[in-house]
């Protein structure tokens, strides 16, 4: 196992594979929906994480949503950027702070392919905590063209490594 970079003190709580205690999901457009999620933050020894997280189906078990990314801190701060790809055709850049039990993202850039899904999303806000019982809670905020800033998802995980 890599040593995990100095830069990486702020966040280092997030190293691991979590998976999902509870995963709902909402949106105005379309109809509430529950998953199973295994996400992963590994270090390589540079001052990023890498990510990846696979959802699936809870009762069939079926691929529902991979995305992979880097998480990137700036060295000597608590800023850090997230650059996630989606397989459905997204590529969104986040930007936030991060604290010892926190991380704060909002989306400076969402990119989509040109056959993508409609409505097309058009911003997209998180916020990572670790709460006192060691879960990590994921809170995702989206907006669309169609729909304001809106609670999307909200998933409890437990570590599992």
């Amino acid at each position: 196992m890599a040593k995990v970079h100095e830069a990486l003190k702020p966040i280092q709580w997030l190293i691991g594979t979590w998976e999902s205690v509870t995963a709902k999901g909402s949106f105005p457009t379309i109809k509430d929906f529950s998953y199973n999620e295994v996400i992963k933050f590994l270090s390589i020894g540079q001052p990023l994480l890498n990510y990846e997280a696979h959802s699936r189906h809870p009762e069939s078990g079926a691929p529902m949503h991979l995305e992979r990314g880097f998480l990137r801190i700036k060295p000597g701060t608590s800023q850090v950027a997230f650059m996630v790809a989606h397989n459905f055709g997204l590529a969104v850049l986040e930007e936030g702070e991060a604290t010892d039990h926190e991380l704060k993202l909002t989306s400076k850039s969402v990119e989509r392919m040109s056959f993508a899904k409609d409505p097309a999303v058009k911003a997209i806000r998180k916020r990572y905590c670790l709460n006192a019982d060691g879960t990590l809670e994921i809170q995702t905020d989206m907006e669309t063209d169609t729909t304001p800033m809106t609670n999307h998802l909200r998933v409890v995980y437990k570590r599992s490594d």
